[in-house]
């Protein structure tokens, strides 16, 4: 049993980190995972319909990503906005903590907003005096292994082309690869879910199980699951995908349209009922996302493939390569 959190670690050279998108979102690599006979095949992310075939679906995660990181007027205070509750009411990430007591107000674009409350896992509900509108105003808050700001070049390219529901404050990467032209001649629907700040905190227990996963929103719609449920075969992309299926069809056998919102932690030995493709990036070491892919794949066979994958020099994380798993 790989249930202690050391079971998923590994060691990445910090030059394979990913720190700019490649000139050409379809130009990625992809290493493809063959389960039944522990092959490993190095490709390109191009060559994606040389694996598909006739009654696949695609399964991608429409959220779009919102500009949720700015700062205080006097530059002191930096929030992270990671849910609305109301107008004028946010749920918020802020740094650092001990500035932003309950009461304390500061100015954010020359309104005040003031700390209403301070919750068990350290956020706060932030009231402002004005709406906030994040589509404007805002950064787009990059992973913190990207080191830097988000610059004009990530308000394109860390968002998906398919980007299209707003509220996620992480890019669901493995959308990042698709170009409009490619998924033109894919068969492909969409869910959603928002991915959200918890999906960069480490887990810190060193029994796997005892972790507490962040909870996240989703949504199926009626088409969607139709879909879904008609398809031959599932080709999930992304984790966050994963999640939603997992999540949509749990106790009900098929694929149920509904909103929600999901705190499922899939990890060895469970199984994963759908998809039976998995298109992911690289993920780091110690995280339920790697967790879960390892459930789908087997740990052994994914650790070995992410060993290759450093002796190939792969890109990792966010901007990086990406894995098939058959």
């Amino acid at each position: 049993m790989s249930s202690r959190l050391s079971d998923y670690d590994y060691v990445l050279p910090e030059e394979l980190i990913a720190q700019r998108p490649l000139p050409r979102r379809e130009d990625s690599r992809m290493m493809v995972l063959h389960r039944q006979t522990q092959r490993i095949e190095h490709r390109l992310f191009a060559e994606l319909r040389m694996f598909l075939r006739d009654g696949d679906l695609l399964v991608l995660n429409n959220a779009r990503v919102i500009a949720a990181r700015r700062f205080s007027d006097d530059g002191a205070i930096e929030f992270l906005f990671l849910e609305k509750l109301a107008p004028g009411r946010w749920r918020c990430l802020v740094k650092p903590g001990r500035k932003m007591r309950l009461g304390t107000i500061c100015w954010v674009n020359g309104a005040a907003a003031q700390v209403t409350e301070v919750l068990p896992d350290g956020s706060r509900i932030i009231g402002f005096a004005t709406d906030v509108p994040l589509e404007s105003g805002g950064i787009v808050p990059l992973p913190p292994y990207m080191r830097r700001l988000a610059d004009e070049e990530d308000l394109e390219r860390y968002q998906t082309v398919f980007a299209d529901v707003p509220g996620a404050v992480a890019v669901p990467t493995a959308g990042l690869h698709f170009t409009a032209e490619m998924l033109a001649v894919l068969p492909h629907t969409f869910v959603t879910l928002h991915v959200g700040a918890g999906t960069f905190q480490p887990v810190k227990t060193e029994i796997i199980a005892d972790h507490q996963m962040h909870a996240e929103r989703y949504s199926v719609s009626p088409a969607a699951a139709e879909e879904i449920n008609t398809a031959l075969r599932l080709v999930a992309v992304g984790t966050t995908t994963v999640r939603v299926l997992e999540s949509a069809q749990r106790g009900a056998g098929k694929i149920v349209p509904q909103d929600g919102s999901t705190d499922v932690f899939i990890y060895p030995p469970q199984k994963i009922e759908h998809p039976d493709l998995l298109l992911t990036n690289f993920h780091l070491p110690r995280s339920t996302l790697l967790m879960l892919v390892s459930a789908f794949a087997g740990r052994e066979f994914l650790l070995a493939a992410y060993e290759e994958a450093i002796r190939e020099r792969y890109r990792f994380y966010s901007y990086g390569d990406c894995m098939l798993i058959l």
